[in-house]
């Protein structure tokens, strides 16, 4: 076989997997009509932005005497951003979060992963490098490299029940995003993120739940079992469990909450009935202001 023909070969064997996801991903990004420059921020740079008008503090250099002579005012002659910034993501590949309570709707994991790959999409256009924590390579920008990303989130299924963050790629004053059902014991949670702290990363938490995990709508005789079958538990009155799930989850939810809050991240939500592009929106604007 010719290296060219290997080469085809080898690449359809990559892409084969990835159009369903990919295409989700691509579908759910164009919703968000950013623009090319969507990310935009004031700050150093080559290429213009905008004027806006001179403030106290503001330096004569800075001034655009140009545009001011033209008015009353002065007008300060601002650059877009241009250094990229790192965003990289953890998605929980763990057993648990291949649970979906009904056929229509979607699995935790295929939703998490399509919310990573839509904000690595958008993130892509505006010039960002991606990555995944869990990858060797350092994160880049382009097509490429997201196709790396869909790739590996494709392939990302974990045998444990539940699942732990992976931050040993994490880049020092980088931002990440954690998509995970945050079911299993909080203390790696807590590591990782303390960790991330430590190395100036700020970021999000989402916690992706099925709307049954949210609402505990069961009753009577209940066999409730782990995705994986590692645990079990058998009660004849499931409807008296309720109130002590439901209590259970409020105080999850609010560790989560104020250990983003200590930690400098933002936590958020998503049940898998609700908008994804209503998450997808989210995120961004948590990334956006994680810098």
């Amino acid at each position: 076989m010719s290296a060219t023909a290997d080469l085809r070969s080898h690449a359809e064997a990559l892409a084969g997997p990835l159009p369903p996801l990919l295409a989700a991903a691509e579908h759910l990004a164009s919703g968000l009509l950013l623009g090319e420059h969507g990310r935009r921020r004031a700050g150093m740079g080559d290429e213009f932005w905008q004027f806006r008008p001179a403030q106290p503090g503001d330096e004569a250099r800075s001034i655009d005497w140009r545009r001011s002579a033209q008015s009353d005012s002065h007008f300060v002659r601002e650059k877009e951003w241009q250094a990229a910034q790192s965003v990289l993501f953890w998605v929980d590949g763990a057993a648990s979060m291949r649970f979906a309570s009904d056929k229509g709707l979607p699995e935790k994991a295929e939703r998490a992963r399509v919310l990573a790959l839509a904000l690595a999409v958008l993130l892509v256009r505006g010039g960002e490098r991606i990555g995944l924590t869990s990858m060797s390579n350092p994160p880049r920008s382009g097509e490429v490299q997201l196709l790396r990303v869909a790739t590996a989130l494709a392939d990302d299924d974990d045998a444990a029940d539940y699942g732990a963050p992976n931050v040993r790629g994490m880049l020092p004053h980088s931002r990440a995003v954690f998509l995970s059902d945050f079911m299993g014991d909080l203390a790696p949670v807590e590591a990782a993120l303390t960790r991330a702290a430590d190395r100036g990363v700020h970021g999000a938490l989402v916690q992706v739940l099925d709307p049954a995990e949210e609402a505990f709508p069961y009753d009577g005789r209940t066999i409730f079992e782990s995705v994986g079958g590692s645990l079990s538990h058998e009660t004849q009155k499931a409807g008296d469990l309720r109130s002590r799930y439901l209590e259970r989850l409020a105080a999850r939810k609010a560790a989560l909450r104020d250990l983003a809050r200590n930690t400098g991240w933002q936590y958020h939500c998503h049940l898998t009935d609700h908008s994804a592009a209503n998450a997808l929106l989210w995120l961004f604007h948590a990334t956006e202001h994680s810098v």
